[in-house]
């Protein structure tokens, strides 16, 4: 697929679908419609009343004057709320749907992204998609409707008025059009670009603060962070001003439609084919239609902002799955049993040569089994494989399922892991729980950590309230393996792989974590792999792992 359809497509699911957009368009038209129709019937309910005695024929324009300054409001609540909705709710199904692209390719295939650029156009650049209905279809399409019927309601009143009308409206849309793409075009595009750089740059910093002050880098890092918010504060500015010079225009040709309006239809006066309660309304109609008509060059504007941000998230993506990686496709049942058997299994990461060849492995229900090997040997790269980031060629079956027919989410349902480094979030002890079962209860979760050990610490710590910090920084390396543990406890994984637990810890504490996890796994089927020993009696079996062979 092409960059530029990859755009398009993009683009095209950032569109709400037309029966969930089209009320706000709708309450749209008729809150505008209703502005040009109070201006309107004011201009003549003033006129006309100059001239006349009673208010008896004026009480008609009376109660439409009340009617559409009402309903402006009315129908613009309206469309916000039926616009925002449709909007929003798309966003989620956006991102969501980025999300799901990204799961596959996660961890093995974006070893190569910078984060700071990812994040953005996660965050930054797929929020941005939601102007692409509220701040450019939606308003042109209202601008559209009501300039049209304003012109065709001005032609019943005089039509040299309303050939001057949409003159003047064609020249502002090609001059709103046209001078923010001369003066803030290139400004626009680069947006999105530079904020992405802001956000590399502090992800960056912050990430790596440690390392930058230990090394005496900090201030260049700090200058980075500073050239790239300058840039993006002129470039903002910049597209500003083009907005500002667009806007600027707009509000001239107001002026010159309402004056060249009065000087097409004033012959009409002295003749009476207009009167002047008619010739106000020709006057003041282009003010409030070139009112509706100023969300053009904002319109235009967003355009391209909203174009560029798609454009950052198809290069965020990689344009196509690389084959050493699975994709999350197949079959959602999940395996009548836990039995996995592994035969001849073949396995690369992306770019690298095979990590694994001709792996054959079997682990019955409950079997507590340890995988060593010296480093490099492709003990990781099977973790990999068998939740489902790395293709396996040859025989992977669980529960006597193919796992190549089953479904990305459905194998991690079935087979859960536990990474040498696992990831905690920067909230409180009892969020980074429920991640793995929404509904737990305070004692359900109480229990599973004083399974896994941790019930005094807790305790200690104030209860399940404390918080762990930006990535476990607030816990040490053995109890995140704990507090990973008991997620993966919670979540009820029917088969669980330990994936050197025992990283960061000190040796000396080495054993009793190892013994800790393997005993809270109770009757799970586990699957350690480990340079370290774990206590005796507290494994079934030792397979070896040396050049991505089982030996």
């Amino acid at each position: 697929m092409s960059v530029s359809s990859s755009v398009r497509e993009v683009l095209r699911r950032a569109q709400p679908p037309t029966a969930r957009f089209l009320p706000g368009l709708i309450w749209g038209v008729l809150s505008a419609a209703a502005a040009v129709s109070l201006l309107a019937v004011s201009g003549w309910l003033i006129v006309s009343a100059s001239i006349v005695d009673s208010l008896v024929p004026l009480s008609v324009a009376v109660v439409g004057v009340r009617f559409f300054a009402v309903s402006r409001a009315v129908f613009r609540y309206l469309e916000r709320l039926s616009g925002h909705d449709a909007a929003l709710r798309q966003l989620a199904a956006t991102r969501s749907d980025m999300v799901r692209r990204l799961v596959p390719l996660s961890p093995a295939g974006l070893g190569r992204t910078d984060r700071g650029r990812m994040l953005s156009a996660l965050v930054d650049d797929v929020e941005n998609l939601q102007n692409l209905p509220l701040r450019v279809v939606q308003p042109l399409a209202v601008a559209g409707v009501v300039g049209l019927g304003s012109v065709t309601f001005i032609a019943f009143v005089s039509v040299p008025a309303a050939l001057t009308l949409l003159a003047c409206l064609v020249i502002a849309a090609l001059s709103a059009i046209g001078l923010g793409w001369v003066f803030g075009a290139r400004a626009e595009d680069r947006v999105s670009e530079q904020r992405g750089e802001l956000s590399a740059s502090l992800v960056d910093y912050f990430g790596s603060l440690d390392v930058l002050l230990a090394f005496g880098a900090e201030p260049q890092a700090r200058e980075r962070i500073d050239r790239a918010d300058a840039a993006l504060r002129r470039t903002v500015t910049r597209a500003s001003v083009s907005q500002a010079v667009a806007a600027g225009v707009l509000s001239a040709l107001a002026g010159v439609a309402s004056v060249w309006a009065l000087a097409a239809a004033a012959p009409g006066l002295g003749s009476g084919a207009i009167d002047g309660p008619w010739l106000a309304v020709v006057v003041l109609v282009p003010m409030v239609v070139f009112e509706v008509f100023g969300a053009v060059p904002i319109a235009a504007s967003s355009w391209r902002s909203v174009r560029a941000s798609a454009q950052r998230i198809v290069e965020a993506l990689p344009a196509q799955m690389p084959e050493e990686l699975r994709t999350d496709a197949g079959d959602d049942d999940d395996p009548a049993g836990t039995a996995l058997e592994l035969r001849d299994v073949r396995a690369s990461w992306p770019g690298g040569a095979p990590a694994l060849r001709d792996v054959t492995l079997d682990v019955r229900p409950g079997e507590k089994v340890l995988v060593t090997g010296p480093s490099g040997a492709g003990k990781s790269s099977l973790a990999a494989v068998l939740v489902g980031f790395l293709r396996a060629e040859g025989v992977f079956t669980i529960g006597g399922m193919d796992a190549a027919s089953m479904s990305g989410p459905a194998l991690r349902r079935a087979i859960g892991l536990c990474e040498q480094h696992p990831q905690l979030f920067d909230e409180d002890i009892r969020q980074n729980l429920l991640f793995a079962r929404d509904t737990a209860t305070d004692d359900e979760l109480l229990a599973v950590l004083q399974r896994v050990g941790l019930g005094d610490w807790v305790r200690e710590r104030g209860g399940l309230d404390a918080r762990v910090g930006d990535r476990g920084a607030l816990v040490s390396g053995g109890q995140a393996q704990r507090i990973a543990l008991a997620r993966a406890l919670l979540r009820g994984f029917p088969v669980l792989v330990l994936d050197e637990p025992t990283a960061g810890v000190d040796p000396e504490a080495s054993d009793a974590l190892l013994g800790d996890l393997l005993r809270a796994a109770g009757e799970q089927s586990v699957l350690l792999i480990s340079h370290v020993a774990p206590p005796v009696g507290t494994i079934d079996r030792i397979v070896r792992i040396e050049a991505g062979r089982t030996v």
